[in-house]
């Protein structure tokens, strides 16, 4: 029998529910994985109160949840890739929060050896979204790139990603988040009027070639508008009119993404901060401090 965290209306975090259910036995091309932590996003607490029905409709009960690591339990029939006992990452839409499922095989990503499950499980959204815009980029040496947000959960993966490709990191944040940046080895500048300005100041001879936006703002999108100055180097977490009309477009999800971000989690390159750790039938609480922002650090759920 698993556990499974589930709602069956549209709400605030509380209408989620504790339930036991009984797994069938994977079938073809399917893996069962024993989850041993599941990462929170913000998209679980909007997807639970109905903000994404109209792109995303679902039926109901639905089960949050879109990454987790964990163990492979069972392999369907005939199945050749993984086996049991196998540590992997799973990332999906929804149906994170259990203790184990039942999930397609190509939702799987072998967990490298000296990655823990509650890292591993932080991978897939964060570290694969960064790696993902990065790529888009063409990050390189040569550049100087500014990134939004760079306390969040996107953007300190791709202040640790960017400079793993060998660039200079500029970064926006709370003056509450500037030593944070400076630990992660950014280069940080606050937010609100006059960001452009500050900017072009801290780069001092250089000047910035590429902008990866994680917040969306009009202060963020007017400011990489100015600075770029027409280049096309700019995509965005948060696509939508404003941004569009200002250049950014939206990142592309790679394959491979949250592997290669996986690989640079093993060598040391790619941390995630974990600022709380819960118990899974506390999913409830967990999506409260998310939907209230609970700042940098990730939210792990512990099944």
């Amino acid at each position: 029998m698993s556990t499974r965290i589930y709602f069956e209306e549209y709400g605030s975090p509380q209408v989620l529910k504790v339930g036991i259910e009984e797994l069938p036995e994977p079938g073809e091309g399917q893996v069962l994985v024993e989850f041993r932590a599941v990462s929170v996003n913000p998209m679980d607490w909007k997807l639970v109160a109905g903000h994404l029905k109209q792109w995303a409709p679902l039926d109901l009960p639905a089960v949050p949840g879109s990454e987790a690591a964990g163990v492979v339990a069972a392999v369907g029939p005939a199945f050749e890739g993984f086996a049991v006992g196998d540590e992997v990452i799973w990332n999906g839409f929804i149906g994170g929060y259990r203790t184990e499922a039942v999930v397609p095989a190509d939702q799987l990503t072998p967990l490298p050896a000296g990655v823990d499950f509650e890292q591993a499980a932080c991978i897939p959204v964060a570290g694969g979204t960064a790696y993902s815009a990065l790529k888009q980029l063409a990050v390189g040496a040569d550049d100087t790139v500014l990134i939004h947000a760079a306390a969040g959960g996107v953007g300190s993966a791709a202040v640790q990603i960017a400079q793993a490709f060998g660039a200079r990191v500029i970064g926006t944040a709370s003056e509450a988040n500037q030593e944070y940046l400076r630990e992660l080895g950014a280069e940080p500048v606050t937010y609100g009027p006059g960001l452009a300005d500050r900017v072009r100041l801290l780069a001092e001879a250089g000047s910035v070639t590429a902008v990866l936006d994680a917040v969306g703002s009009d202060d963020s999108v007017a400011a990489t508008a100015e600075l770029l100055q027409g280049s096309n180097r700019a995509v965005t977490t948060v696509p939508g009119k404003r941004s569009s009309e200002a250049g950014l477009a939206a990142v592309r999800q790679l394959e491979g993404r949250i592997e290669e971000a996986a690989t640079l989690a093993a060598e040391g390159q790619l941390t995630f901060t974990i600022a709380h750790r819960m118990p899974l039938i506390e999913a409830a609480e967990a999506l409260e401090i998310s939907r209230a922002g609970h700042g940098r650090g990730k939210i792990v759920l512990l099944p």
